[in-house]
């Protein structure tokens, strides 16, 4: 083959693979522009106010494809198919309660993309913002809306396995003190002392401003432990719990629990714990649960599963009985106010 030859031949693969990179380029321009549009179907939604004290409302991560995706948004709680109104913050996760949010956002800079942690006011206003050193996944306030909780991965990407860190914080919106890492409160592990380097805490539910639940893992067991902020421990109060949810009342611990016999990449199934007689209780749904359930009322938990926008919201009875319902398409991260 003469120069000549071989000169052509390498200006159509340049060619070749130019156009290639151009298609692929352009395909996913366009599917990025998809989410940007609103498409025949979709839920309804509207830019307006949302605010985190007004009575009977949901507020949740809007998932639904259009320009208002990732926004935080709302509808009245009796009729979670209604317009939804749209704020224009964005959040990744996100909860709410006595007035007061916590909403983790990932942050896109020049360089590299990093995450914040965004304390809002009852009218979504930001008043103060914390760098976060990892992956958000966890969010909950306290139900006085004084003391609110993140975790985040450091490494790793899923609970399933076994190769995670988690790095959770507490932080005092009266005072602004953050406890930065459960990690450094005392673990308590039947009744003793315990310390180990695979620690891992998570899934923060509080009781009040000074109390909490929470997951830790170690020895490659995960145990519901009891928090308090005040003396700085951790006490283990029951096993395979992960993040846990506690009751209005205080008495029950909706969690997802690891099955015998279920897949590896999908193990847990939602359980309710008994506080006084740490009776366990399935619930009706039985599929694999990988959130931080949310209690709508006394009764009835609310948790998020994979569906044609990348979450939907279902309802479940707490008492075992009932039969899982689909409560809100293309919705994640709720919370209920008033």
């Amino acid at each position: 083959m003469n120069r000549r030859n071989r000169l052509l031949i390498l200006l159509v693969a340049v060619l070749v693979l130019g156009g290639v990179a151009l298609a692929a380029t352009l395909h996913a321009a366009g599917r990025a522009a998809e989410k940007d549009r609103a498409r025949p179907g979709d839920p309804r939604v509207a830019p307006g106010k949302v605010t985190l004290d007004a009575p009977g409302r949901s507020v949740f991560r809007n998932m639904a494809w259009g320009p208002h995706r990732d926004e935080i948004a709302s509808v009245p709680a009796a009729d979670p198919s209604g317009t939804r109104t749209s704020s224009g913050v964005r959040c990744l996760r996100f909860h709410a309660a006595g007035g007061t949010g916590i909403c983790l956002q990932a942050v896109h800079g020049g360089l590299r993309d990093g995450y914040r942690a965004v304390v809002l006011d009852a009218r979504l206003r930001e008043l103060r913002h914390y760098d976060l050193a990892g992956i958000p996944t966890r969010a909950r306030v306290s139900p006085s809306g004084r003391t609110v909780a993140w975790t985040v991965f450091v490494s790793g990407d899923s609970y399933a396995g076994t190769n995670f860190s988690t790095r959770t914080s507490v932080l005092d919106v009266r005072t602004w003190t953050l406890d930065r890492n459960l990690e450094d409160y005392r673990f308590f592990l039947d009744g003793q002392p315990h310390k180990a380097v695979d620690t891992n805490v998570w899934g923060v539910t509080f009781a009040d401003d000074t109390h909490f639940y929470a997951t830790v893992a170690t020895g490659g067991r995960t145990r519901l432990v009891r928090g308090d902020r005040t003396g700085r421990t951790l006490h283990a109060v029951h096993s395979n719990v992960e993040c846990p949810s506690l009751s209005p009342d205080g008495t029950r611990i909706a969690y997802k629990k690891r099955v015998e016999g279920a897949p590896d990449d999908a193990p847990w199934r939602l359980y309710v714990l008994d506080l006084r007689t740490q009776r366990e209780t399935p619930t009706a749904e039985r599929r694999n649960i990988d959130d931080q359930a949310v209690w709508r009322d006394g009764g009835t938990l609310v948790y998020a599963l994979p569906g044609d926008y990348g979450s939907d919201l279902w309802t479940v009875p707490a008492d075992g009985s009932g039969s899982p319902r689909l409560t809100m398409a293309a919705a994640l991260a709720p919370a209920f106010t008033g």
